[in-house]
């Protein structure tokens, strides 16, 4: 089964762009809240990287859920959205000195820390201000996730967070410090994880680190386990919103919190993945000798995923019913890799048809740039054209 689209409302506006059904969203926002709410102190941020179109950012804000942000630019989006600041994490292995200065300036909830040089930097910018930094520390817990390699962030020889062996020294650091008050410990293992599995593992890990600092007498107030939920990039349709039940009753299971623990989660592909679509127009279908080929006016500036991670997004011909063929759907880049599928089944393609690529609500508009000199693709939801 296809999507719902507004065809005729498509046909007014230059391709490529995308599209976001804000009822989707907000279902998924309200799927969300239902069942994080079901657990005392679950606080669950959006992960800004995801999307930060304003439209779509606005909706999250609407929703409750705070704001996780790894850079300065995002805080900006996240307070130009209505976050309030006390509501905004702020991530990342590079923060720079006039980033740390935005997020001392916001009073944002709280820094993640992923180096003792960057605990440093964040103390001596509070004292210059005057101010008290709250940080959490990011804790590489050396744990895989079965997902693709670039987008796999807990192992050892990643360069996210602090080794697990080195968390009792910069704790110690954070505590004799006078501008950083240490307040809890965050991890983040990867992203398009669906196997509860990998979640179950970093949950033992976070407990057997807990005990490891019960034994010293410190409890922190916040655990922070990120995100990483996947969605079913195959089936669209079928399972438009994640299983956040299961997700957050995995954590409720495994992991031990004590009784005035908060645990937060950084969902971002999860919240907007599935409501998005790329919507291109086929400007030439080409006849080669071994494959005919569907030449769209997107390429992998719009949606970069497919060239960068060989991702798979379902591939639709939202205005044509006629039998189906094979095709190889190509963009108008200067690259080999300017391809979002091979050998895919269409509904007969011709010149002037709107194919969308669905599931690219995360990582799509956000990632996309200016190469070859093209036009960066605009935003709809559909409460503007509906």
């Amino acid at each position: 089964m296809k999507g719902t689209f507004p065809i005729n409302k498509f046909r007014e506006l230059e391709t490529p762009f995308y599209y976001y059904d804000a009822n989707l969203l907000r279902d998924t926002l309200q799927a969300i809240k239902t069942e994080a709410g079901k657990y005392s102190k679950y606080c669950v941020h959006y992960a800004v990287k995801a999307n930060a179109n304003p439209k779509v950012l606005s909706i999250i804000r609407e929703s409750g859920l705070g704001a996780d942000c790894v850079s300065g630019g995002e805080i900006k989006a996240a307070i130009k959205a209505g976050f309030p600041a006390s509501k905004i994490v702020y991530a990342g292995v590079g923060k720079t000195d006039w980033e740390i200065n935005l997020g001392l300036d916001y009073d944002i909830f709280c820094f993640n820390v992923e180096s003792v040089p960057e605990l440093e930097v964040i103390n001596e910018l509070a004292e210059k201000k005057g101010k008290m930094a709250r940080v959490a520390f990011r804790i590489n817990p050396d744990v895989g996730a079965h997902t693709h390699a670039n987008i796999t962030t807990g192992l050892a020889e990643n360069k996210f967070g602090i080794s697990m062996k080195d968390m009792d020294g910069i704790i110690d650091r954070a505590l004799e410090m006078k501008n950083v008050s240490f307040v809890g410990l965050h991890f983040h293992i990867g992203s398009q994880i669906l196997d509860m599995g990998d979640f179950v593992a970093l949950c033992n890990r976070i407990n057997e680190l807990q005990e490891k600092l019960y034994a010293r007498q410190i409890i922190v107030e916040h655990i922070n386990v990120g995100g990483g939920l996947g969605i079913d990039y195959a089936h669209p349709n079928r399972q438009p919103i994640p299983d956040f039940a299961e997700y957050f009753a995995t954590y409720h299971k495994h992991l031990r919190l004590r009784p005035q623990q908060t645990l937060h989660f950084e969902l971002g592909r999860a919240v907007v993945g599935q409501c998005g679509s790329l919507i291109t127009k086929v400007v030439y279908v080409k006849q080669g000798t071994n494959k005919q080929f569907a030449i769209v006016d997107g390429g992998m500036t719009d949606l970069i995923r497919p060239a960068l991670y060989q991702a798979y997004h379902k591939i639709e011909n939202i205005t044509s019913e006629e039998a189906v063929e094979t095709y190889d759907v190509v963009g108008p880049i200067c690259e080999s890799s300017d391809v979002f599928g091979k050998a895919i089944d269409l509904n007969k393609v011709k010149r002037g048809d709107l194919i969308a690529l669905r599931s690219a609500g995360a990582y799509g508009e956000i990632m996309a740039s200016g190469y070859n000199c093209r036009n960066l693709p605009q935003g709809y939801t559909s409460d503007e054209l509906i």
